[in-house]
């Protein structure tokens, strides 16, 4: 098993200064998660904070069930909720939301929790390919402002797709160019926005060379092994596929890997290390993982 070890990635330097954590705490893998909600302190959640959270998903009840108990915190903590997203995913998260406990329809109602469709918000502000700076700030940017103002120190938190829409469309750059946007609008408001992306951490797209500006463009890594093991998953495919080398192979991620992004769940992060020093195992591994994890994923569901 002969291993040239690569760069994880380049120091990200999109993230607004108020976001960065310490040099000498975002270039070591601490605080991974093993979960699927958010890793993000009290301190984070309140008012003032502005926290940007990214979710890869490939599983429509992982990112139902992530977001949603999103959502549901907020309300629980008085927060005022924004969604933007497509219809059949406002439908499951409200869907979610109401399994919970929580009565979406009333939250509506009193201005507590807001939908908004994704195609038509990303719409408003799109010009010649590309998100126009003005004309969000004219439209998200003043909504966000005037409920944020209103919300006082309750605080706000929104979710938003409209990164995937482009995303998926084979628009990388306009996403990059909307997260930067948000950043902007996160910096000076201080609100936790929560962003989805349909990209399958066991596939080919999940790697750094890919994901290296859309990893730089958020604080943190929503786990999607909510429902499912998936660090469990790929370290049980690591043994099964490398034997006694495992041990080794293990030591070496946690002695080598060491990110320029903020916070990355301890799956995920060994899933990017097999896909940028080890490809000729990656496919095998992470096709092991992918069938365990979805084992475990229809047992948890049952």
């Amino acid at each position: 098993m002969d291993m040239k070890l690569k760069p994880a990635a380049k120091k990200c330097e999109n993230i607004p200064s108020g976001q960065r954590e310490p040099s000498d705490q975002r270039c070591k893998i601490r605080g991974m998660a093993t979960s699927g909600t958010p890793v993000v302190s009290k301190r984070q959640e309140k008012g003032g904070s502005h926290t940007h959270l990214v979710q890869f998903y490939d599983d429509e009840r992982v990112l139902a069930k992530n977001v949603s108990h999103y959502l549901g915190e907020g309300l629980r903590r008085g927060e005022t909720v924004v969604v933007i997203a497509t219809r059949g995913h406002r439908d499951a998260f409200t869907g979610e939301l109401a399994t919970q406990g929580f009565e979406p329809a009333e939250a509506m109602r009193e201005g507590r929790l807001l939908l908004l469709d994704a195609g038509e918000t990303l719409a408003g502000f799109m010009a010649d390919g590309q998100p126009d700076r003005e004309r969000f700030e004219n439209t998200v940017g003043a909504l966000i402002r005037k409920l944020r103002a209103e919300a006082g120190d309750e605080g706000l938190r929104a979710y938003g797709e409209m990164v995937d829409l482009l995303w998926n469309a084979g628009h990388s750059s306009a996403a990059m160019r909307l997260e930067a946007l948000w950043n902007e609008l996160l910096g000076a408001n201080g609100f936790s926005l929560l962003c989805a992306y349909q990209i399958d951490v066991f596939g080919k797209e999940f790697q750094i060379g890919v994901l290296d500006g859309v990893l730089c463009a958020h604080t943190h890594l929503v786990s999607a092994g909510a429902n499912g093991d998936l660090e469990g998953a790929v370290n049980d495919a690591i043994e099964q596929v490398l034997g006694s080398r495992a041990k080794g192979l293990k030591l070496l991620i946690k002695a080598n890997f060491r990110p320029a992004w903020a916070v990355v769940p301890q799956g995920e992060a060994t899933v990017l290390w097999l896909r940028n020093n080890l490809p000729d195992y990656a496919d095998e591994i992470l096709a092991r993982a992918r069938g365990s994890y979805q084992t475990s994923l229809s047992g948890n569901a049952n």
